[in-house]
């Protein structure tokens, strides 16, 4: 073949594969952020969060005040996190999936921290420790709610909390505690979200 010929037949298929390459890379399937979460196809969603003081367990809001000290007592606060189950792939609106036994989450442990708006963080001294606790909940179609401790006895009477005692609510420490839920589908992939709320420490009144 003559040289120019050659040059020519060469550049020719140089472009042609070029373009193959270009076209292969255009019809790869991109990822999702819900798929670059967790292997599992599906996933939890918070509906709200609710929290107690450990003196009135029953009165569930959506803002905590903790009470370091309740009538010379300390009690632990307590918190519920409203759980949906929900699918990565959802079908369409003629022809919607509905989860599997397989699909439902199982939560078994969560993790609280605590931060402030200011940016002071520091633990056992500008907010209490975070820590890891345990607690199970299936959530299936249905939903589900999940219990859980969101302030330890042992937050009440380290540093910073410990210095509110017997201040009669005049110093108080707001914080927003994350709450980060962990479990796995009943095929054992990981997920996990996480909910937030509002908690304010002081030596509040006591409840009548």
């Amino acid at each position: 073949m003559h040289t120019s010929a050659f040059t020519k037949f060469m550049g020719s298929r140089s472009a042609w594969g070029a373009g193959m390459v270009l076209a292969a890379a255009m019809t790869l399937p991109a990822c999702t952020d819900a798929q670059k979460q967790g292997l599992s196809s599906s996933y939890l969603i918070v509906e709200s969060m609710q929290a107690s003081s450990g003196a009135e367990p029953g009165k569930l809001g959506g803002t905590l005040a903790s009470d370091v000290r309740t009538k010379g007592a300390i009690y632990a606060d307590g918190g519920q996190v409203l759980l949906r189950l929900a699918l990565k792939d959802p079908g369409t609106l003629t022809s919607p999936l509905e989860p599997s036994t397989n699909n439902f989450i199982t939560v078994n442990r969560y993790h609280v921290r605590y931060v402030r708006s200011d940016g002071r963080n520091t633990q056992g001294v500008d907010v209490p420790f975070e820590f890891d606790g345990a607690s199970t909940v299936t959530v299936g179609t249905a939903g589900a709610t999940l219990t859980l401790t969101l302030v330890r006895i042992q937050a009440k009477v380290e540093a910073p909390l410990s210095a509110l005692t017997g201040n009669g609510g005049a110093q108080v420490i707001s914080t927003i505690a994350e709450v980060t839920l962990y479990g796995t589908d009943q095929t054992g992939r990981e997920v996990s979200v996480v909910a937030t709320i509002s908690v304010n420490f002081a030596d509040w009144a006591d409840p009548a």
